[in-house]
């Protein structure tokens, strides 16, 4: 997979031109671009549709987490608009998700549809060890919550999961080469922190066996948006 396929942008603004102008400005340097939550709730499905008359495909990351039916249904809405990918949460059990890709699997069956990637949210990269055991109450470590998750999203038959850089190798290790692992906290060595605690450089990330990486205000917040891609293209292929 070249390292433009492994690249994902992440759409995160509110503005639906806006986001229509970055795909066009970034076109060259990626085939997939995130719609989130800021962006979908103001710009709706549309948004989705405008950017694949673009030819781009979209991660749809919504991070669905409710009852199992609830779920289930939102994941055929999703994959009815033809997203390349979207997420739930794993931490909504294994029923939401096997429910999830039962449904999917059907529509998509019985519509002729593409079959969407779906991908299981594990631990999200603003936590850290201590806010896991004092806030959320996990008393085990984060990389062992981790792979229980991951485990969990195998088992339910998801595609991959998404987290931290520093979890990719466990994950790796415990579900096979093959098990998708889409990676955010993707920083360039020259941008400032930010919320996220568990970040990585590109390089990093795919030397450590990512699949995707998702990057937004590492680039989108730089005063030359594609001067900042081309860096970072020089980083990934060192990798």
């Amino acid at each position: 997979m070249r390292w433009k396929e492994k690249l994902i942008i992440a759409l995160d603004v509110s503005d639906a031109q806006k986001a229509l102008d970055i795909v066009e400005r970034l076109s060259d340097y990626t085939a997939v671009f995130k719609v989130g939550f800021e962006l979908f709730t103001t710009a709706g499905p549309k948004i989705v549709e405008e950017i694949h008359k673009k030819g781009k495909e979209v991660f749809l990351d919504l991070k669905f987490h409710d009852i199992p039916n609830t779920v289930s249904k939102a994941a055929a809405a999703a994959a009815k608009m033809g997203v390349y990918m979207f997420n739930v949460h794993t931490s909504g059990g294994f029923e939401m998700m096997k429910r999830c890709r039962d449904s999917v699997s059907g529509i998509c069956a019985k519509d002729n549809i593409r079959m969407p990637k779906i991908i299981g949210v594990t631990v999200l990269t603003s936590l850290n060890n201590e806010a896991l055991k004092g806030e959320v109450g996990i008393q085990h470590s984060l990389r062992n919550h981790v792979k229980h998750l991951a485990s969990l999203a195998v088992k339910a038959g998801l595609d991959g999961v998404v987290a931290s850089p520093h979890e990719i190798s466990i994950i790796k290790q415990h579900c096979g080469k093959d098990f998708l692992v889409v990676t955010p906290g993707i920083r360039p060595s020259w941008t400032p922190p930010d919320d996220q605690q568990r970040t990585a450089t590109p390089k990093e990330a795919l030397k450590k066996g990512a699949d995707y990486i998702v990057m937004g205000r590492g680039i989108l917040q730089q005063e030359d948006p594609i001067k900042a891609l081309e860096l970072i293209s020089l980083e990934i292929l060192t990798a």
